[in-house]
């Protein structure tokens, strides 16, 4: 179902609603400590108290580990919700009238809610009639393909409500339509029955089927999974997609993984439901099932929420179908993956077998030793395109370095590509050294990108490492430029055109990917827009995204409003910074370049290096007495 966008109104009117310390008392034990209210974070661990409540301010914050916000946050942050859920949860708690962005779609909201509500109440009706038949004698052949054939225990197949649909054409639809007296129309919107094509009344989608419930987060039964126990076709066959379920936003035994997915901050994708079922009940509980697809951006940033590293192992078998199949798994999640939002990595188990099978064979250390060692996905891609290659060949030389390179040219993170391009250099020189800045070299040539990359250094060659210091007060230098800008461009209206043309004329954009986003996020509004501040809160909110790392440049304390006091020279200063930092990275990948090179071989090279790296140089010292006037202020 494609829920209309919620009015800003209604979100706002949530938030005024929703009691902060009604909402938190539903999960902690809160008890009052003056103004405030005092409990154990549900966040972290602890055992002394240090999580506090404010009903005056309707925020919540923790001492010991920061977390903060207000009550749609909470919610959020501790069901792994997402925001729209959330809002239209406690609109629902609080009677708040719901308002969309276009007025015409409000009842028709308002009926899409309440059938979601009935659907709901329809399918685990269906899941405990099928879990009844499976324990009844016309459930016996399925019960025994689960214990024997499958080794499942008792305990397993509860836990994942494991059942039978029975062998008649109209067995489900006589209990639910007649016995339990569901609208026929209902039942056919949940994808359990169909009309027949007489029009003469329905037949079931599922019969004499293994059955697997498919659940959203909250644990909800929203489709079913059945497997054929005859020689019938297709062996697998998922309901259709309806107004609760989407196959390409809905990831199999998530309800049951996401513990184990934080705890262990990585998560397991494998083919098929009894991978799954086989993986929980051997311990290892952070997997889960894509359904068949190809992984969407949607699943994957569902995952995501609950892993700290953005940690994805991709499991599939280690054959040509498997190969097939993790490369069209990867889909549309590449971009993430070379953008570095997710440490994607590959599995192939040996021998063609799948979870399953393998761990028929095999210890569960023995797997979880595979997952520890799994390559990075680039990696894995390089080693794809390098199999069965003779480099010493010229016609398979050309063929893999074209694929490389074409391969290398996705990496927008400049450190992921210098790593990546020393790598490939090393595997291309064969094991001879002296070839490595050469094959590198070529690389860079080829490769062309947009904006200058860090200086690359083979890696067996990585003797000259920058001082931590240097590092640690370049960052430093540039994060609070970058914080105090885009502090000013929040809180001084008046300002934003002036930082925005200057951001342009000097083709500047913040270095770190939090300033980064939140000047994206920021673009999507006015410059003229007077509560800026509020909506981009609730932008956040609304996309799931980190509040916390960036939440400072939303305030203004006493040495913040000295600082903008003289806004506009400290805009100037601030963006001198910015540029200076970017103007010495290319400064020091000119001069490697010049030391690398060999002037009796290429003069020419030589010489233009040298001379890009002074102009560099002479642009620096420009900056540096730009910003000099107003360091006191700045920093």
């Amino acid at each position: 179902m494609q829920i209309p966008r919620i009015h800003p109104d209604t979100i706002e009117e949530v938030k005024n609603r929703a009691d902060i310390v009604d909402v938190v008392s539903d999960y902690v034990v809160l008890k009052k400590r003056g103004k405030d209210f005092l409990g154990l974070c549900p966040f972290h661990s602890e055992k002394t108290p240090s999580f506090t409540v404010s009903p005056s301010k309707q925020i919540y914050y923790c001492f010991g580990c920061q977390a903060g916000g207000n009550a749609i946050k909470f919610v959020m942050e501790l069901d792994k919700r997402h925001f729209t859920e959330v809002v239209l949860d406690l609109a629902k708690r609080y009677q708040v009238p719901i308002q969309t962005l276009e007025p015409e779609q409000r009842q028709e909201l308002q009926r899409q809610i309440s059938l979601r509500d009935q659907l709901y109440e329809v399918l685990a009706s269906t899941a405990q009639f099928y879990q009844h038949a499976l324990r009844q004698s016309l459930g016996q052949k399925a019960m025994k393909y689960l214990q024997q054939e499958r080794k499942l225990t008792t305990e397993i197949i509860q836990q994942f409500g494991l059942g039978y649909a029975p062998a008649g054409w109209e067995t489900l639809h006589r209990y639910l339509v007649e016995d339990r007296h569901y609208p026929v129309h209902l039942v056919e919107k949940a994808g359990l029955i169909k009309p027949r094509k007489e029009g003469n009344g329905y037949y079931d989608v599922f019969r004499d089927r293994l059955m697997i419930p498919i659940r959203d987060v909250q644990g909800r039964v929203i489709a079913f999974g059945g497997r054929t126990l005859t020689e019938e076709q297709p062996k697998y066959l998922n309901s259709p997609e309806t107004e609760l379920f989407i196959k390409g936003k809905t990831l199999f035994a998530l309800d049951q993984a996401k513990d184990g997915i934080s705890k262990l901050d990585q998560a397991v994708v494998v083919e098929g439901y009894f991978d799954v079922i086989t993986l929980h009940a051997a311990g290892i509980n952070n997997a889960v099932a894509s359904l068949g697809t190809a992984l969407s951006i949607e699943q994957v940033r569902l995952l995501l929420r609950y892993s700290d590293s953005k940690q994805l192992i991709l499991n599939f078998d280690a054959d040509k179908a498997g190969v097939n199949a993790a490369e069209r798994a990867i889909g549309e999640i590449a971009t993430l993956a070379y953008k570095g939002e997710v440490q994607l990595k590959i599995l192939n188990l040996p021998n063609g077998k799948d979870a399953d099978e393998y761990l028929q064979t095999h210890t569960v250390k023995d797997y979880q030793q595979l997952l520890a060692n799994a390559p990075l996905w680039l990696n894995w891609q390089i080693e794809e395109i390098i199999k069965d290659r003779d480099l010493k060949q010229a016609t398979d030389f050309q063929i893999v370095t074209k694929e490389i390179v074409k391969l290398l040219q996705n990496i927008a993170n400049s450190d992921t590509l210098n790593y990546y391009i020393s790598y490939c250099a090393e595997i291309l020189s064969l094991g001879d050294t002296r070839l490595i800045p050469l094959r590198v070299e070529n690389l860079l040539t080829q490769i062309s990108p947009p904006r200058v990359p860090t200086p690359v250094r083979p890696r067996k060659q990585e003797s000259k490492k920058p001082q931590l210091s240097l590092v640690t007060t370049e960052r430093s230098l540039l994060e609070q430029a970058e914080a105090l800008l885009l502090r000013i461009f929040l809180h001084c209206p008046e300002q934003r055109q002036g930082i925005f043309a200057e951001l342009e004329e000097r083709n500047l954009e913040f270095s770190l990917s939090h300033h980064r986003f939140l000047w994206q996020q920021s673009l999507a509004f006015s410059l003229e827009e007077t509560d800026l501040i509020s909506k981009l809160q609730n932008r956040y909110l609304e996309l799931e995204e980190d509040l916390t790392i960036i939440s400072h440049v939303f305030h203004l304390n006493e040495k913040n409003q000295l600082e903008i006091i003289r806004t506009p020279q400290v805009v100037q200063a601030t963006l001198a910074c910015m540029e200076k930092v970017f103007r010495e990275k290319r400064q020091r990948y000119f001069m490697e370049l010049w030391e690398n090179l060999d002037p009796k071989i290429e003069p020419e090279k030589e010489r233009l290096y040298y001379e890009n790296a002074m102009n560099e140089k002479r642009r620096i010292q420009e900056l540096e007495r730009q910003r000099q006037f107003a360091i006191t202020e700045l920093f």
